[in-house]
């Protein structure tokens, strides 16, 4: 059959046909491709604009006071307490939000760093000195903010302003710490072998970063449970009444624990006392 006929003409043009569309769908799925590729670029575009953060590394500026408690950090902290203070699984906790009054407690008293991992972190010399502890502490309050101790450095109320504040302070010791510290600040056993620790050598400072931060199993007395001023107040009668052999326990300041001791050993006493000139009298008739 030859191509003037009908039916090598209508071959013809379906080879024709066929060759025309083929580059067309090609260029079909170009097309498509390249609106994706837009599409996905003008997504990424945008998500990077909104949320430069995913992509870019950390440019947070420290204070100088930070940038030499990072240093520090990284010589003694970050064993246990990870880069960037994000903790490190089975050694040490995350720091972040636990803020500069957290560091300061542990840190200033001795607790850490921790020479071995114990059921509570004892007190002891501390390793760093008072400025070395701020630096530290100012360190962690950028990286995660967190309970600041007063900017002021009041911890104690001025009972010749405030005669009332001995009163009032020793009514919240006995509500709310006598409980683990006892009646007289010498401290109790907890479970799990940790035990609340005596507060006759406490500092102010000590004892308001305490409350703030709830170290151990002490509650965090926040503002809201406790405020600045009932906080300087407990501290008041604990620096004043407690630590001043101003002992509430009775006259003979058995062990600090208050009356009960006190009165055991009055009952003791007696009973023996009792028991024996009975014998005496017994023995005369």
């Amino acid at each position: 059959m030859t191509s003037g006929s009908p039916a090598g003409r209508w071959r013809f043009r379906g080879v024709l046909a066929r060759r025309r569309t083929a580059p067309s769908r090609a260029r079909r799925r170009l097309g498509a491709a390249a609106r994706m590729l837009a599409a996905l670029a003008l997504a990424g575009g945008v998500y990077t604009a909104f949320a430069p953060g995913a992509f870019a590394e950390d440019t947070t500026q420290l204070s100088a006071t930070a940038q030499e408690g990072k240093q520090l950090y990284d010589n003694s902290c970050i064993t246990c307490h990870g880069r960037d203070a994000q903790g490190v699984t089975g050694r040490g906790p995350s720091l972040i939000g636990v803020g500069s009054a957290s560091v300061e407690f542990q840190v200033g008293t001795g607790r850490m760093p921790m020479t071995r991992q114990e059921a509570q972190a004892e007190e002891k010399k501390p390793q760093f000195d008072k400025t070395q502890t701020k630096q530290l502490g100012q360190y962690i309050q950028e990286l995660g903010g967190g309970p600041q101790l007063p900017s002021d450095g009041k911890y104690t109320e001025d009972l010749k302003e405030n005669p009332e504040a001995l009163a009032r302070g020793g009514e919240l010791f006995r509500v709310n710490c006598t409980s683990c510290h006892g009646f007289g600040g010498g401290g109790g056993a907890l479970s799990s072998g940790k035990y609340a620790p005596a507060l006759h050598d406490a500092s102010p400072e000590t004892l308001y970063a305490a409350m703030l931060t709830g170290p151990q199993n002490m509650p965090v007395f926040g503002d809201n449970q406790l405020t600045p001023e009932q906080k300087r107040e407990i501290i008041t009668y604990v620096t004043v009444q407690l630590q001043q052999d101003k002992d509430p326990g009775g006259l003979f300041n058995l062990g600090r624990y208050g009356p009960v001791t006190e009165g055991l050993a009055i009952f003791g006493v007696g009973i023996t006392i009792l028991v024996f000139t009975a014998l005496w009298i017994a023995g005369k008739s």
